[in-house]
């Protein structure tokens, strides 16, 4: 069967029309206010319509985002910050920027999100939050994790990275925890080439997370009026990236609703393919099917067999504790390394033609 391109790529950058982006572009590079200003605040606004959540902050960068959650939940050094060694390293290194130390729980190993069993058993008197990311887009099991942060104090913190649209028990993914960060890096569900978002449960957190997006100051009040109380930093989107993401916002339902049925094609497709399992989540959860989660006996053969047909496949991450700055914070991990040896990654984005996801599955029913 044919190839959309010269190959089918794992991820890809999604942007508008030429003709929709580039007059929106063009109206705020020449308009002289390409720093932070009403764009960005329309972007707010239109990302809390789009996806019904509140209180929204549009950052510089997830990786921004993630450092902001980690200071407005109090996380100081000494403290400890239950977390996942599957993911990104920014989810960890933010951890370390605020002086605290990350504690690896396992995973589920039939997804790689954390196990909500393994957390409690690592929360002492000096942990202070619990980092969930929602692994490849599929939802983690918020309903303990925010059991869990409820009974013993804990700031719950939902790294959304891959999750965009993604729902638990029909509310939209970010909204259960206390905060929940959003990455608009070039090759996520939707880019504003790069940029992130905050999400906050209460709205009183807002003043402090605008101040601490810039400089700790309050922004529009002269500098020659306003007193830093509190170290801040320069973590603010600007225009033309927000006008980049609100021209994405008028694409992005039918972009993830083309992740999604590829994502329910493969699940129904490789249920029926020996040797092959697809990562699970709780019934009553809706995954972003950021990336398409394999589980198979042997995923170098697996990778080997779908580069052949020109398909792009792989584990894309590394566990954090294998990194040297990690290393010293290692502790036992038996389900991760259960779930990161059968691991593979394939294609299941907007770009997946219907075509294309057939060569994969006959690609993998070759072996």
């Amino acid at each position: 069967m044919p190839i959309t391109d010269d190959n089918i790529p794992l991820v890809k950058v999604a942007m508008p029309p030429r003709e929709v982006l580039m007059p929106a572009l063009e109206s705020v590079i020449y308009s002289g206010m390409i720093a932070e200003g009403q764009f960005v605040y329309d972007f707010e606004a239109a990302l809390s319509e789009k996806f019904g959540i509140d209180n929204v902050l549009a950052t510089s960068s997830g990786t921004a985002a993630l450092h902001l959650a980690m200071l407005l939940s109090g996380v100081e050094p000494g403290d400890e910050v239950i977390t996942t060694s599957m993911t990104a390293e920014p989810t960890n290194t933010t951890i370390l920027q605020v002086g605290a130390k990350p504690v690896f729980a396992d995973v589920e190993p039939e997804n790689g999100n954390l196990d909500p069993v393994s957390v409690e058993s690592l929360i002492t008197e000096k942990t202070k939050a619990i980092c969930v990311v929602h692994y490849a887009g599929y939802p983690a099991r918020l309903k303990e994790l925010r059991k869990l942060s409820d009974k013993y104090g804990l700031s719950l913190i939902e790294d959304c990275a891959h999750a965009l649209g993604a729902e638990y028990d029909c509310q939209p993914i970010g909204t259960i925890g206390d905060f929940g960060i959003f990455s608009f890096q070039a090759i996520k569900h939707m880019t504003t080439v790069d940029g992130g978002a905050l999400v906050m449960k209460k709205s009183e957190k807002m003043s402090e997370a605008k101040r601490l997006r810039w400089f700790g100051m309050a922004k529009g009040v002269p500098r020659t009026e306003v007193d830093i109380t509190k170290l801040g930093f320069k973590y603010n989107m600007n225009n033309v990236a927000a006008v980049i993401g609100l021209q994405q916002l008028k694409f992005i339902s039918p972009l993830l609703q083309r992740h999604q049925a590829n994502g329910h094609y493969f699940d129904q497709a490789i249920s029926n393919i020996p040797g092959i399992e697809s990562a699970k989540v709780e019934s009553f959860a809706k995954s972003a099917y950021w990336l398409y989660t394999l589980l198979v006996d042997d995923s170098d053969d697996v990778e080997r067999s779908l580069a052949s047909k020109g398909i792009t496949a792989s584990k894309l991450h590394r566990p954090n504790h294998l990194h040297s700055i990690f290393k010293p914070l290692a502790n036992s991990l038996p389900e991760l390394e259960r779930f990161y040896h059968r691991l593979v990654h394939i294609p299941c984005g907007w770009w997946v033609s219907d075509d294309d996801r057939d060569l994969i599955i006959e690609t993998l029913k070759r072996g």
